[in-house]
């Protein structure tokens, strides 16, 4: 007698897809980047990412209720200064924007998680993640003052650090830095494999940090590449990251599936931009359902191994799966 498979069976109906399906999406996953900016009363919306705002620090305090009674319990932060120089002088500065938020934030909900992303690019009047001599982004010199900036975040109460930047090294500089000075305990959440990515536009328009010249393709990772993924995770796994980060999310999930499969260490992804941008500019033309598609989206991550997600969507995602 032949015996017709029918995997069908297992689609039948609701209760039986939600009984035998094997990946969720859960508020524990979810990461909620913000801009904050200097000045009162300042909330205004980035026109390239609508639902998106830059956040003075009075305007963010109410905007911190929203995001606790959400259930959202992690935030990642990065800042937007009046001034801007050479150095970045604002990303180390222990009254910088991003501290003051931090410390701010612990004040007010000490159990919400507080992520530093660690980069100059916001702080420096030309746009580039490091020092520039002769028009040339320098390793070395830029270690100390990333790791300047990652601790006086951590001094400010982040519970983890990200630096953003790629340069080599900067995690064992990092590591060392924070330890000395007692934040053994502080994590390093590390941008180990971030792409040279277009999908970067909206946010260099919400932080102000387009390059005054050239581009980041020096030190970002060439598109094309999948070994030099590797590479840079095993670097940053000896040098004392504690989690690992793929960048963008969408056009990457071979590399995402790649590094969760190969690494010990928890992998996050970060749905970028300019994937939030062209999902929320499609649904607002009404030529996509949101909710399905957001959510398609971000099982994707979780089930190329994503144990955690960055999404301009966090809020958004929260309230759909509290229906």
């Amino acid at each position: 007698m032949n015996i017709v498979r029918r995997p069908r069976r297992l689609r039948n109906s609701q209760a039986i897809r939600d009984m035998v399906h094997e990946y969720d999406v859960n508020l524990s996953d979810l990461i909620y980047p913000v801009f904050v900016v200097e000045g009162e009363d300042v909330k205004e919306e980035i026109p390239s990412m609508p639902g998106i705002f830059h956040y003075s620090l009075d305007t963010f305090k109410k905007h911190l209720e929203e995001i606790w009674d959400s259930g959202v319990r992690s935030v990642l932060f990065f800042g937007v200064p009046n001034h801007k120089d050479a150095v970045g002088s604002q990303a180390y500065n222990k009254d910088g924007i991003v501290q003051r938020a931090i410390r701010m934030t612990k004040e007010t909900y000490p159990e919400l998680i507080c992520i530093a992303d660690i980069c100059l690019c916001e702080y420096t009047d030309h746009g580039h993640c490091g020092i520039i001599r002769d028009e040339k982004i320098v390793n070395d010199e830029t270690l100390e003052l990333l790791a300047k900036a990652a601790l006086s975040c951590a001094m400010a109460g982040a519970d983890i650090v990200a630096p953003s930047d790629m340069m080599d090294g900067r995690i064992g500089y990092m590591r060392q830095k924070l330890d000395r000075y007692g934040y053994e305990d502080v994590l390093i959440m590390s941008y180990s494999i971030k792409y040279a990515s277009g999908y970067y536009g909206p946010f260099r328009e919400a932080a102000h940090s387009a390059p005054s010249f050239g581009d980041r393709k020096s030190y970002q990772m060439d598109w094309r590449n999948k070994k030099d993924a590797r590479i840079e995770a095993r670097l940053d796994m000896e040098e004392g990251a504690d989690i690992l980060m793929v960048k963008p999310g969408m056009a990457y999930l071979d590399i995402l599936q790649t590094i969760a499969e190969e690494f010990p260490l928890p992998v996050c992804t970060y749905s970028v931009s300019g994937e939030y941008s062209m999902m929320k500019a499609a649904a607002l033309n009404g030529w996509i359902d949101e909710k399905r598609v957001v959510m398609e989206t971000m099982t994707a991550f979780k089930r190329a191994g994503a144990k955690m997600i960055i999404t301009y969507y966090a809020l958004e995602i929260a309230g759909w799966l509290k229906e």
